[in-house]
Order: C-alpha cells, then sequence, then structure tokens
C-alpha cells in the first residue's frame, strides 16, 4: 500500500468575506477515529452553506474541520476498526461536517454510501448534500405522499433539482418555483407538473387556480421573508411547511390566522449539526429507496459547472450566480 503523505492541499477561508478569502493553502492531512475511514477525495460539492460559512453567517459545528465542503466523493485510503464493512480501495460518497474542500478528509463509516452503478466522482459528489437533505424534509419531517402535491421554491437550484425528481419519483404531483422562463422549462424537464416564473407569475395564484382552490401538502422552502406568508395561503388545510433557508431573511411579520384555520404544520431544520446516527439513518434510507432511482437514471443529479480545487473562489462567484443544479470542484490527478 502506498504511503500516506503528511500534508495535503485544502481551501480555507482567510478571513469572513466574497469568494476571494477562499485560499488554497497546505494542512496536516487528517488522522481517523476508530469509526472513521479517511477518504482521499476525487471530488466535492459546493453548496450555499458553505457560502454562508464564509461570509461568518456559518460556523462549523463543534469539533468539525474549519475546510469548508460538506460532499465528498473518494476513495477509503485508510479505515479505523469500528468503522463498518468497508475496506481500502471502496469508492464513497459521503456527508460530511466540514472538510471537504481538500484532498483528504475523514468521516464515520456509517455516513458513507457508495457509488450508484455506473457513477464517476463527479456525480457522486453532487449527491451527499441535497439527497440527505431533501429525503429527511421532504419525506422524513413532512411525510410527502404518493398523490399528495408538492411544491418547492427555488427549483432549479441543488436542493430543487433533487427535490422535484424525488418528489415525482415517489408519485407526487409537483409545483416549482423558477426565476426566468428558462429555468421554469428546466423544472419541467426534470418532472415539474406545473413550473412558475415567480418574478412575472403569483406563486398563490397559480397554486390554487391548479388545484381548484384547495393548495399544495406540501412545501419545501428556502427562501423565507414574504414567502412565509404566502406559503400558508398556497397551503392546503393540514399541510406541511418544510423551512431549510431564509434567503430572503429569517424575520417577517406573518399573520398565524391561516396556520390555525388550515390546522398547518410549520416546521424546520438543519442538517450539518445532527449527530452521527441520525445522518446514518438517512443514508440507510437512501441507499434503500434512492440509490436503485440513480442506478436506473430514473433520477440523476444536475451539474452545472465543474471546477479544480483550486478554483474553489471562482466555484463560488458561479454558487452566486445565475446557474443551474450542482457545481463540483475536483482533485487534480485523480
Amino acid at each position: 500500500m502506498t504511503a500516506l503523505p503528511a500534508t495535503m492541499t485544502a481551501i480555507e477561508i482567510t478571513r469572513p468575506g466574497g469568494p476571494e478569502v477562499l485560499v488554497p493553502t497546505t494542512r496536516p492531512v487528517p488522522v481517523h477515529g476508530p469509526r472513521e475511514v479517511l477518504v482521499a477525495v476525487e471530488a466535492a460539492g459546493v453548496n450555499r452553506p458553505d457560502a454562508l460559512q464564509r461570509t461568518g453567517g456559518y460556523p462549523p459545528p463543534l469539533g468539525a474541520s474549519d475546510i469548508p465542503g460538506l460532499e465528498v466523493a473518494g476513495r477509503i485510503v485508510a479505515i479505523g476498526p469500528s468503522a463498518g464493512p468497508w475496506k481500502v480501495g471502496d469508492k464513497v460518497t459521503a456527508l460530511v461536517a466540514g472538510g471537504g474542500y481538500a484532498e483528504y478528509v475523514t468521516v464515520d463509516g456509517a455516513n458513507c454510501l457508495p457509488w450508484p452503478d455506473g457513477y464517476d466522482a463527479v456525480r457522486a459528489a453532487a449527491l451527499p448534500e441535497t439527497f440527505f437533505t431533501v429525503w429527511s424534509n421532504v419525506f422524513d419531517r413532512a411525510g410527502l405522499q404518493p398523490g399528495e402535491r408538492f411544491l418547492v421554491h427555488g427549483g432549479t437550484s441543488g436542493i430543487g433539482t433533487t427535490a422535484i425528481q424525488l418528489a415525482k419519483a415517489f408519485g407526487a404531483t409537483v409545483f416549482a418555483t423558477a426565476g426566468n422562463d428558462e429555468k421554469v422549462e428546466v423544472c419541467r424537464s426534470l418532472g415539474a407538473d406545473v413550473g412558475i416564473n415567480y418574478r412575472t407569475e403569483d406563486f398563490v395564484e397559480r397554486v390554487k387556480a391548479a388545484t381548484a382552490g384547495e393548495g399544495v401538502d406540501v412545501i419545501l422552502d428556502m427562501v423565507g421573508g414574504d414567502y412565509i406568508d404566502r406559503n400558508y395561503e398556497a397551503a392546503a388545510v393540514e399541510g406541511r411547511i418544510v423551512q431549510i433557508a431564509f434567503l430572503r431573511g429569517a424575520k417577517q411579520t406573518v399573520n398565524f390566522t391561516r396556520l390555525m384555520l388550515k390546522r398547518l404544520t410549520h416546521t424546520g431544520s438543519t442538517l450539518r449539526a445532527r449527530d452521527v446516527a441520525f445522518k446514518a439513518k438517512l443514508a440507510a434510507a437512501l441507499e434503500e429507496n434512492v440509490w436503485p432511482l440513480l442506478a436506473s437514471g430514473k433520477v440523476a443529479p444536475v451539474i452545472d459547472t465543474v471546477l479544480p480545487l483550486g478554483e474553489a473562489a471562482k466555484a463560488h462567484e458561479r454558487l452566486e450566480a445565475d446557474h443551474v443544479g450542482k457545481i463540483i470542484l475536483t482533485v487534480d490527478g485523480r
């Protein structure tokens, strides 16, 4: 077996700020614990929480690496004695609490998944953050059922493209909002039954028109702000709204009358700080319910841009621009 290097290239946040604060640096290769594996990273996903961390708004959980990056794909190069059934050389994709923008990362063995059949590192790295998030919030937390109506805001984001496909694959009628007509067509191509251009149309009116005034059963919202009150209006009786971000702000004056009259449930969650056991349950559910859909091609990640690790700043510029789907960093030579 080839000896591991003592150091690696990683991307650090030199100070809170714009994409330019992401700078390559040299760090020690992390040491895995008894339940962990060490992964030689081949590709890493870029996500909104990374940008929030970069600006100082989303610090890593206690004990997590300060290096950004929440999802990786690569090969196991070292393994702890209690890390599960993995072996050196296995190709895995993993949800991590930090450290993904690097040549090596440690992760609990229970939070790893095999690459779906036919996948390469880029597509495998595009899976964990969005698929864990959507499964946890839409299917576990909101309990979306076949035949129900589902609305996702930001339909062409990484979360949105995943949510549309999974909701459709499991038998829901899917509504999606997007910022222009071209993006609306992307949503439809992924399975959305109703695409709504939120710049030119009122999503509440479109939902009501398409449902004979009944509304949708589940809403996945990452917008917040004035969408909170409008979601209550668009929701059906006994509707469930799951909040996962606040791109328009976390504070808003809201009329809660509809919450009472419709018997709505408005909940929310974050994933990064959840413990290993919680993420392990999600991983097991995904491997059983979703990995076959990925292997068959019925569901697939949408890739917007692929850049080398050293261009993480450019990746964040793209993240904050008009992109569709996932942005991926690759490690040179792997």
